[in-house]
């Protein structure tokens, strides 16, 4: 009944049900993937023409093509930002020639920050190409100001020359303030240690640095060319002439109407507490999460099956399901599924998995996560064993990114009382409205055969442990006997009992070996067979007994959701002893959720200090902050008017925005600070510091507002997550632009000093 045969199937590899061999390309840490996939074609197409004509050869995943299509959606981007940030200054300023000077602030800017990443080995990657599309709508803000400032001098009659010195001394001191306010903001973001800071970091020093330079490049360059760039004559055009009485107009109604509200300016007191009540209750509503996750065309079904399937059983299952999934799933390009996926066939002949590439989402009727849905409601009529989609997520570190969202782990050292509660948090686990696929790494079915020898008896014909022992081996275990070549072809050479004579337990008694007398004698006289379960494998998590318990989402509910449901069932079930942690992408979460608040706090505190350093004061840089409520429950009001969570970009926008909505507060009150030195008295000083500020606030706000823009559309293909950035930053900037306008001044009035002091005044 033995026999000799080629080597077993330990591990199979299939491509729509059709065994296949796969071959993996993984690059270095630090190299360019782009050039390796792209050498790789060459040697590809080369391979082709030397391939048998009944081999087939195909590509199953290439992640580089999401790369090059994320990395193309942002260049993209990139070009739209800047026309639109043209059309706006043009509109503006009603002149090409003058609308085209601040301009030079882009390439300029974006050249120096490019040189940035050079000096910092940084790579042309997502988040830095992102950082170059915000950069293209803030580094204008400084060249705005300084030639707004420059052409009222022209208006005035003065010459090109005199125009751009007054100009800019006049302006310059805002604009080092509003600079080093949006560059300090990244200095939290630039030092944060783990997952947020590795995200981050490359983010943040990109945009300060392009700011940065932006401020130098606007208070020399731009005043130069506005000299030598200046019209012989100041003859308007026609477009000016006709749009003028309608600039004229809103700076006299802004004036009335900022002269109407200051006789209530205490109504903005009630506003600004509105906003801190908005704020508390939008963040209690919106959804959190790491990020968003995006349609990659690509996503992964885990399976198992009880512990002791065959590997037979377990192939003949994944079978049922891929042809399940082939017919439901006509949107795929490519269909793999791996049994016993160890390759190493050590105890793991229970699990598989399927990944299922589908066509582009422009080339199909269904989103990803409708098919994900899909796949997830008909996963339990195929009841042998456990399945559960899982798609891979936008953000992830190391093996978070093929795990299941929600990674909770339970810790004891006392294993028993794990093996009574795990079982009980499942149920309730698995129970909830939150929660689908829920499983746990610790299992405890796994069937075992407990041999107890009569060594007595053994001993009595002769007949040693090892003789057992080695009659067992080598009836099941499928040892290695030597090789043999057939067809040029190497083969391993396995010898085990055939498959009808190691299928029941009972089978081993059957096995015989030889007494000293050389008689045969059968197993059953020689031992005792106990059948038990146990653990395949016993887990720790920081040297703690533990088990992980994972789980996905059901539609509408987010990561926070899950965690806060497993907390509540771990609180119910588990007494003291036990302690609970976070792994994989849950763990990811918590950081970036406890890492990006400190760096919020830390931002204000900085940005508090650096103007009151620049202001001189302790007063006029809390009236400028009040516009950081204003925007923040701008932001998360558009969060929740379009549906979006707050999650990792949405949080760095939040954080961004405390530069951008800052600079507004700055021109008003400084150019306040100037009139009321001037003898005007308080309240005169903020409508006219604001009044003329006007038109600055208002191109800049919209600069930096249309050059978010299309990060907020999602224009282009791979931008799904980085929506709420642009979402943050644009509705942040056009709530608070508003409410700013009135706010501040009131404020202003009711806060600052009666009476500006005197150089050399005490």
């Amino acid at each position: 009944s033995a026999i000799l045969g080629p080597e077993n199937e330990e591990t199979v590899l299939k491509e729509s049900g059709i065994p296949m061999v796969a071959l993996a390309l993984i690059p270095q840490p630090g190299s360019n993937y782009i050039e390796i996939a792209d050498e790789f074609y060459k040697r590809y197409e080369k391979i082709k023409t030397d391939i048998p004509d009944d081999i087939r050869v195909d590509i199953a995943l290439d992640k580089t093509g999401y790369i090059k299509a994320s990395i193309s959606e942002v260049e993209e981007t990139l070009v739209i930002a800047f026309l639109l940030v043209v059309v706006i200054i043009y509109l503006f300023f009603r002149d090409w020639l003058i609308a085209l000077r601040p301009l030079v602030d882009i390439p300029v800017s974006l050249i120096g920050a490019f040189f940035i990443m050079y000096l910092f080995d940084f790579s042309i990657n997502v988040l830095t190409l992102l950082a170059i599309v915000l950069a293209t709508g803030l580094v204008v803000d400084d060249g705005i100001v300084v030639t707004e400032n420059i052409f009222k001098k022209l208006e005035e009659g003065k010459g090109p020359y005199e125009s751009a010195k007054e100009g800019s001394e006049e302006i310059y001191f805002a604009v080092i303030a509003t600079s080093l306010t949006l560059a300090v903001v990244f200095l939290p973001i630039i030092f944060l240690q783990g997952f947020v800071g590795a995200l981050f970091r490359e983010f943040g020093i990109v945009v300060a640095g392009a700011v940065l330079i932006s401020a130098f490049v606007s208070l020399t360059l731009t005043p130069v060319l506005n000299v030598r760039l200046a019209r012989s004559h100041q003859r308007k055009t026609w477009f000016y002439n006709k749009t003028e009485p309608f600039f004229t107009g809103l700076d006299q109604a802004y004036r009335n109407s900022l002269t109407a509200f200051m006789r209530r300016r205490r109504w903005a007191l009630a506003l600004v507490a509105l906003c801190f009540a908005a704020i508390g209750w939008l963040i209690s509503v919106l959804p959190e999460e790491l990020a968003p996750l995006e349609d990659r065309s690509v996503f992964r079904i885990s399976v198992s099956a009880p512990e002791g399937t065959s590997f037979d059983a377990m192939d003949a299952y994944m079978a049922e399901l891929g042809s399940f999934l082939d017919d439901s799933i006509p949107e795929k390009n490519i269909l793999l599924s791996v049994t016993s996926p160890t390759f190493t066939g050590s105890g793991s002949a229970n699990t598989g998995f399927f990944r299922i590439v589908l066509t582009d989402p422009e080339e199909r009727k269904r989103s990803q996560q409708e098919i994900v849905d899909m796949v997830s409601r008909n996963a339990a009529r195929f009841n042998f064993g456990r399945s559960f989609a899982i798609q891979d997520q936008t953000i992830s570190v190391g093996a978070a990114r093929f795990g299941q969202p929600v990674q909770f782990v339970i810790q004891n050292n006392d294993f028993e009382k794990i093996k009574k509660a795990l079982p009980e948090i499942l149920d309730k686990a698995r129970e909830s409205k939150v929660l689908s696929g829920v499983d746990a790494n610790l299992k405890f079915n796994k069937p075992e055969l407990l041999i107890e020898i009569n060594r007595l008896k053994a001993n009595e014909l002769g007949i040693s442990v090892q003789d057992i022992s080695s009659a067992i081996q080598l009836g099941l275990s499928g040892q290695r006997f030597g090789y043999f070549t057939m067809n040029g072809r190497q083969y391993q050479v396995i010898g085990q009992l055939d498959r009808g004579f190691r299928n029941e337990p009972l089978d081993l008694t059957r096995l015989t070996v030889k007494t000293r007398s050389g008689e045969l004698i059968t197993l059953d006289n020689l031992v005792k067979l106990t059948e038990v379960s146990a653990p395949p494998q016993l887990y720790h998590y920081n040297r703690y007994k533990a088990a992980t318990i994972s789980a996905g989402l059901n539609p509408g509910f987010t990561i926070a959701d899950g965690i806060k449901e497993l907390e509540g069932i771990s609180e119910e079930v588990l007494d003291k002893s036990f302690t609970t942690s976070l792994t994989g992408t849950s763990r990811d979460f918590v950081e970036s959720a406890s890492n990006t608040s400190f760096a919020f706090a830390l931002a204000l505190v900085l940005i508090y200090l650096i103007l009151a350093a620049q202001f001189e004061s302790f007063r006029d840089p809390l009236i400028i902050m009040i516009t950081v409520p204003l925007a923040l429950a701008g932001a998360l009001g558009s969060l929740w008017i379009f549906d979006l969570s707050l999650n990792i970009f949405s949080q760095i926008g939040i954080i961004m925005l405390i530069g951008l909505v800052t600079k507004n507060g700055i021109l008003i009150v400084e150019f306040a600070n100037s009139r009321k030195s001037e003898g005007l008295d308080k309240i005169q000083a903020a409508i006219d510091g604001a009044a003329l500020r006007l038109r600055p606030i208002l191109m800049t706000s919209l600069a930096t507002a249309l050059g978010a823009l299309p990060i907020a559309l999602a224009l282009g293909a791979g931008a799904q997550s980085r929506v709420p950035l642009g979402v943050v930053i644009v509705g942040g900037l056009t709530f608070s632009l508003v409410l700013t306008l009135y706010v501040i001044p009131a404020m202003y009035s009711l806060m600052s000093k009666a009476k500006r002091k005197k150089e050399g005044e005490i």
